[in-house]
């Protein structure tokens, strides 16, 4: 008798230790499932920040273009909005229109309507229907680099909207000619504005230092807020395009590649005499250190009003880098050889800051050049509030300020 009641004894303990032991096991389960969970919760939000940081451009480049918007900055016309404009089709996002209305717009392509001449064709002015006036860049696609760009171009161009870039509203084509229809620019090109007939006589200090800081904006925009990003490979005073307010954007994308096909063996040695970095002339090397050189080259026009390159001799030429390069250093000389038009109008504090700037962008060692965002951020206090920049104009000595203040910028 006794003996079973041990035993019955010893089974409620060993009962009461079974329990214990089943439920820390459950115990330890919960706790391992709980601690999985979490570890996938920590791991998926890791996972994310590293993708944001490394790939920021996405987001941001949604939050500028939202920002742009809601700013106003995007001015130009879409064909939506104007009914009598014949459509065929799309390409892509991109309105094709009808090619006898574009022949018909042009004049035929009449010769009195060219606004500009390229490697491939003329760029006409047109006016559609309903009053809508446009630019018309005519290509002649029998060569097939011609055909290459124009598919480029509208390509780029149909994903990317900001102030600083040209508009792109609609193409066409009729056997091998190609058409490309932009916004019309009624100011034209900043090298028009600057070599032609005016030679520069309608662009201020201040105007010129807004056109600068657009082109930078235009620049920055490529190279940091697009995915990926894309580095225009023509920069040049003849492809930045002025409006009537003198709001300056970028043009003629035909030549621009995407940050990763850049490498030596799958492009083409491309751009103009004068604004082409050293490193991509010599070597093949394409970064956007290259653009940041050919801004430069920009920046120094319009400080000297100086072509790019400038013949000496019939077959002698000098580069407005090499000329100007000792000068820019020494604050004695930089003020004889700024451009008449605009010397002594400027606060001399903000003339060496520009020069310095410009030195900088034409290092012939890409790695000494500055990204464009801080050529940027150097440029916004040397432009008016009224232009886009910080400056107060009340800090300044008297000048002249265009009759138009400037509406679409922001720093």
């Amino acid at each position: 008798m006794l003996f079973f009641r041990k035993f019955k004894r010893r089974g409620i303990v060993m009962g009461a230790e079974q329990r214990q032991m089943d439920s820390h096991k459950k115990m330890v389960i919960a706790i391992a499932i709980a601690s999985t969970s979490l570890g996938a919760v920590i791991l998926s939000v890791l996972c994310i920040w590293i993708y944001h940081t490394k790939y920021p451009s996405k987001s941001k480049g949604k939050n500028v273009q939202r920002s742009d918007a809601e700013k106003g900055l995007t001015s130009a016309p879409t064909l939506s909005k104007f009914s009598s404009i014949k459509l065929v089709g799309k390409k892509g996002c991109v309105p094709i229109i009808d090619y006898k209305q574009i022949e018909k717009a042009t004049g035929n392509y009449k010769e009195s309507n060219i606004l500009g001449e390229g490697g491939f064709g003329c760029v006409y002015k047109a006016r559609l229907e309903d009053n809508l006036e446009v630019a018309v860049k005519k290509l002649h696609c029998e060569n097939p680099c011609a055909e290459q760009e124009f598919e480029n171009e509208v390509e780029l161009l149909s994903k990317i909207q900001h102030p600083n870039v040209i508009s792109l509203l609609g193409c066409s084509s009729n056997e091998d000619t190609r058409i490309i229809v932009y916004e019309l620019m009624h100011n034209g090109s900043l090298e028009t504005q600057l070599h032609g007939p005016s030679h520069g006589s309608a662009l201020t200090w201040h105007l010129r230092m807004k056109i600068a800081l657009d082109t930078a904006r235009g620049l920055k925009y490529l190279h940091e807020h697009c995915y990926p990003a894309v580095i225009h490979r023509d920069l040049k005073s003849s492809n930045i395009l002025l409006d009537i307010k003198f709001n300056a954007k970028l043009s003629d994308f035909g030549l621009a590649i995407t940050n990763g096909t850049q490498n030596k063996n799958n492009i083409k040695l491309s751009g103009t005499l004068g604004y082409v970095a050293p490193e991509y002339l010599l070597d093949g090397k394409l970064t956007d250190k290259s653009d940041v050189y050919a801004f430069g080259v920009v920046l120094l026009e319009l400080l000297l009003g100086k072509k790019p390159v400038e013949k000496l001799a019939p077959a002698q030429c000098q580069s407005i880098v090499t000329w100007a390069m000792p000068q820019l250093t020494d604050r004695s000389k930089l003020p004889n050889i700024v451009d008449p038009v605009i010397k002594d109008t400027m606060d001399p504090k903000h003339l060496y800051q520009v020069a310095a700037v410009a030195v900088l962008c034409v290092q012939p060692e890409p790695s000494y050049r500055p990204l464009i965002a801080d050529v940027l951020h150097s440029l916004i206090p040397l432009v008016p509030v009224e232009l886009g920049g910080t400056l107060k104009v009340a800090q300044l000595p008297q000048q002249v300020l265009p009759g138009n203040p400037h509406e679409d910028s922001s720093p």
